[in-house]
């Protein structure tokens, strides 16, 4: 993939931290208030039972046991030199202010740490909370993970979100405020949505000027509410093709200066049931490279001018 075509979150890490820098995936044992105020219940329809997950997650132990364990296993298969440690499943600010505290100076503690990335959701960031990562960014590299998926208000309701675009719009701008970083998620292939759908929601986080991007495709999971729908043949999945043109209709509306985080994913190998092609994840980046590159386009092509950053990347 030419990666000088897109502004890529490794390849600008690795130029900060001057080395390989590798996030670390870690489950502190939070909930989600979308899931009844814990991990039992249904949350949003495509959200497997952990959360969302990265696969391998030693959740049995402790922060800095995952952490050590994780960062044993990629210095010696990637040779990675510094990690992030990414509070990932579930709501990673859904727990009292000293209860964070306490996770995330764990997390730090643990050699070649340099930062920190939060996932959560824009209902689950009120003031307290982002005046609590706001000190973590003074002190340390932060992200702040907003899972939006969708700017229409429609679809957030399909997918039961919780919470609407305007909630959205709120916890970003009381985010930037204090000077964090954002990145954003949003999914591609959402039941209902069209193109226009989609490119409109790219076009509100270029007008953002969103510091970062998190691509995934919709991937349906058994056991989900999702899932049964697509058992039942009330809904489908993006093929490749459709998915690799779409997200760089996406990228070509992105500002220059944002981060992109991810371009696919993937669910569980035996949990997944579509769509099937999304496991060979580089086969996904390596024909999204390819089509930017037959179109002759970059990241920011067709976005009107470059915004001036709110933040120190």
């Amino acid at each position: 993939m030419r990666k000088e075509k897109m502004l890529l979150y490794s390849t600008y890490l690795k130029h900060r931290f001057g080395g390989r820098v590798h996030k670390i995936s870690v489950d502190a044992g939070f909930g989600c208030p979308n899931r009844a105020n814990g991990r039992d219940g249904h949350g949003c329809i495509f959200c497997d039972s952990s959360g969302s997950a990265a696969v391998g997650i030693a959740r049995q132990v402790s922060i800095r046991q995952q952490l050590e364990q994780a960062k044993a296993l990629m210095q010696r298969k990637y040779r990675a030199k510094w990690f992030i440690a990414y509070f990932q499943p579930y709501s990673n600010t859904f727990a009292p202010l000293a209860q964070l505290r306490r996770c995330y100076d764990q997390a730090l503690k643990v050699d070649k740490v340099v930062g920190l990335a939060v996932g959560t959701r824009p209902d689950c960031v009120d003031d307290g909370v982002l005046d609590l990562l706001a000190e973590y960014h003074r002190r340390t590299y932060l992200w702040l993970e907003l899972g939006l998926q969708s700017s229409h208000d429609r679809t957030l309701a399909y997918l039961g979100r919780g919470h609407d675009y305007a909630c959205f719009l709120d916890a970003y701008q009381r985010a930037k405020t204090r000077g964090l970083r954002v990145c954003v998620h949003l999914i591609i292939g959402l039941p209902g949505e069209s193109r226009d759908d989609i490119l409109q929601t790219a076009r509100e986080m270029a007008g953002l000027g969103v510091d970062g991007i998190k691509l995934h495709l919709l991937h349906v999971l058994r056991g989900t509410p999702l899932g049964d729908r697509y058992l039942a043949g009330e809904i489908n999945t993006l093929a490749r093709e459709e998915y690799v043109q779409l997200a760089v209709d996406v990228i070509e509306c992105l500002p220059p200066h944002t981060l992109i985080q991810r371009l696919t994913g993937d669910g569980p190998r035996e949990l997944l049931l579509a769509p099937l092609w999304s496991l060979n994840k580089w086969e996904v980046l390596n024909a999204i490279g390819a089509e930017l590159e037959r179109r002759g386009t970059r990241q920011g092509s067709h976005f009107p001018g470059t915004k001036s950053r709110t933040c120190d990347l």
